[in-house]
């Protein structure tokens, strides 16, 4: 009755199909701890993705974009009492574009997001560092700086943003979720606190060139994606799960091809 008030539908033959299988498919065993997360072989890889892609929430620059701000919009001309509504004005982009994305994930798909989110992201900060190192020489500069604060930030929210939160959903079990919950909303925060305290330093160092980290970080969370992460769109649990376990016990052999962990012989290297 509740799937039902919240889908809207009486029709769930589906998805409680495929509810029904995840339960069968973890029958007596119990909730496991974030610890044995990382000691279990058969998760490496919804691991590696779970951490990669919530500390590239963090490390991708996002929230720095606003240390800026106030500076940028000041050189654009914009009146100083004016400031603080623009800046509020970015983050209801961010806002706006996450709910989008939540609207366009199951059409778009989940990779796709992903990674035009990450390309897009790397892209705009080239253009805003040239900006940057341009704005006292170049009258219109501060309008591209603007503009770039505004497309990083709409880039984060269509894609990362939106995307990330519900993958530990996708690619873990039952039994795994509440430990791949906790490991990801505790990169979240020791990221944050990271970025937090480093970034004025990166500043001092880099000058108007201080988004080379992030612009490495972009690049190489979207090689990630376009790489290793499968699309989990239209996939149930099991199918996803599946396609995990292939990469999880892929070996090679000494015929010189791979193998999945029922057909691993002792001729194994």
């Amino acid at each position: 009755a509740a799937l039902q008030k919240l889908r809207g539908t009486s029709d769930l033959s589906a998805e409680l199909e495929e509810m029904l299988a995840e339960q069968a498919a973890v029958k007596g065993q119990r909730a496991k701890n974030p610890w044995e997360l990382f000691q279990n072989p058969s998760l490496r890889w919804q691991l590696v993705s779970i951490i990669v892609l919530s500390s590239a929430m963090q490390l991708c620059g996002n929230d720095s974009m606003y240390f800026y701000a106030a500076y940028v919009f000041q050189e654009a001309g914009i009146p100083q009492d004016k400031i603080p509504y623009v800046v509020i004005g970015t983050g209801s982009c961010e806002l706006i574009t996450s709910v989008t994305c939540n609207m366009i994930i199951d059409y778009a798909g989940r990779r796709p997001l992903l990674l035009g989110g990450y390309i897009f992201m790397a892209g705009w900060a080239i253009v805003f560092m040239v900006a940057l190192s341009q704005q006292t020489q170049i009258s219109w500069m501060p309008y591209l700086s603007m503009a770039c604060i505004f497309a990083y930030i709409l880039s984060f929210g269509i894609g990362p943003a939106g995307v990330t939160g519900v993958l530990p959903t996708e690619v873990f079990d039952q039994m795994s979720r509440p430990a791949a919950y906790m490991i990801c909303g505790s990169l979240l925060w020791f990221n944050l606190f990271l970025v937090g305290t480093a970034f004025p330093f990166i500043v001092k160092s880099l000058a108007h060139f201080c988004y080379i980290p992030f612009l490495v970080v972009c690049v190489c969370t979207a090689l990630y994606v376009g790489f290793f992460l499968p699309e989990t769109k239209g996939k149930s649990f099991l199918e996803i799960s599946e396609e995990f376990k292939k990469r999880n016990f892929k070996t090679k052999t000494r015929a010189g091809f791979y193998k999945g962990p029922e057909e691993i012989k002792t001729t194994t290297l």
